[in-house]
């Protein structure tokens, strides 16, 4: 049964995200800066993403950061700079993009899935150490959703049984657990800058943060053909390296990233506050974990009649992942057991609209009509 009618004459447009209004906010900087490379002819590297690396760093609390083409680059890079290779087992979260698990398959490892904790999404610390085997050689935690994981039970088992743990940041640009950032807990951090991401590029881009001097000269050398010297080649390495137009923009868009993050915050407050009576599963509350909100993931019973209403009315969803990575075609060889909670949340789950641009009146047409469908 849908909501209703709609009378489209005085309906509200709510996209789930809305990359014209955050370029109109910035466009100003971003052409100077994009200017900028085209006079210096900086396309590859450059002055302008390392510019980019050492104020990232500095936002992440880092000593390093090692700018990539890729989210997917920056995790595969990590695992290869700290040792991982074949017949190696890499733990992860059974919730997250098919990515994560990529980077550990591009190193000739295995990934070990780890449920997720039913209320944060994120992995359950407690079914790590099951996990564990002696072919066990780095554990990724997944900041989901904008949201760290528990990460002082994973840091103390990865410390126990002296395994690295590697954050996959992806998703949570600027979160804080107990007031350390996202990123910077682990041996490294790795970052997506993806356009949809809390911090995009203009295209793709990612990167790795770290403090070990080591692991980021290896990674520096890792994504550009295994040069520390041009024409001079240590190692078969790979073409992971940024360009100089992605660097300037997203120099200028981490200037602006504390104060769109405070703005997802806010939106998200709202939404709690307009979404109190409805009969959906809320996101867990900020607290000593300070999540950005790259997504505000509900769930709720009956999710194809809830996203129709809100399509009818103008309101875009998606779902984040319909298809848990141990379902999907790709990985259908592995030997996978169950992930009970990971499988039932993905049919309820449903990412409703969050940007930093968000007006008051997008903001109550979404909870007015989700909690008109849910609660009919």
């Amino acid at each position: 049964m849908s909501a209703g009618p709609v009378d489209k004459s005085t309906s509200i447009d709510v996209p789930f995200l809305d990359l014209k209004a955050q370029y109109a906010s910035i466009k100003d900087e971003v052409r100077t800066a994009i200017d900028a490379v085209l006079e210096k002819c900086a396309f590859v590297l450059g002055p302008f993403v390392k510019e980019f690396e050492d104020n990232y760093a500095q936002f992440c609390g880092t000593k390093h950061c090692v700018a990539v083409d890729t989210g997917t680059s920056a995790l595969h890079m990590a695992l290869l700079g700290a040792g991982i290779g074949p017949g190696d087992e890499v733990i992860t979260a059974a919730n997250t993009f098919i990515a994560t698990c990529e980077a550990i398959s591009y190193c000739g490892a295995k990934p070990v899935l780890v449920d997720m904790d039913e209320t944060t999404y994120t992995i359950d610390p407690k079914l790590i150490e099951a996990a564990i085997t002696s072919k066990t050689k780095a554990i990724i935690p997944v900041h989901l959703y904008g949201r760290p994981a528990d990460m002082d039970p994973i840091l103390d088992i990865g410390k126990k049984h002296g395994i690295p743990v590697i954050e996959d940041a992806a998703q949570a640009h600027g979160a804080t657990y107990k007031g350390r950032t996202a990123g910077s807990m682990g041996l490294a951090g790795c970052f997506s800058f993806y356009p949809g991401k809390n911090l995009g590029a203009y295209g793709e881009g990612g990167a790795v943060v770290t403090n070990d001097d080591a692991l980021a000269d290896r990674i520096r050398m890792l994504r550009d053909h295994g040069s520390r010297q041009k024409y001079h080649h240590d190692v078969v390495g790979y073409n992971y390296r940024m360009e100089g137009i992605q660097g300037a923009i997203l120099n200028v868009k981490l200037r602006h990233l504390p104060e769109w993050s405070q703005r997802r915050q806010a939106h998200a407050n709202r939404y709690r506050d307009l979404l109190a009576d409805a009969n959906l599963q809320l996101p867990p509350p900020d607290g000593e974990i300070q999540s950005v909100y790259h997504l505000f993931v509900v769930q709720v019973d009956d999710r194809s009649r809830f996203q129709e209403d809100l399509r009818d009315e103008g309101i875009g969803t998606l779902i984040h992942y319909p298809i848990p990575v141990h379902q999907q075609k790709a990985y259908a060889d592995h030997d996978w057991p169950s992930f009970p909670v990971t499988e039932r949340q993905a049919g309820r789950i449903v990412s409703l609209p969050m940007f930093p641009e968000m007006t008051e009146e997008q903001i109550v047409h979404v909870a007015t009509v989700a909690t008109r469908s849910v609660n009919l």
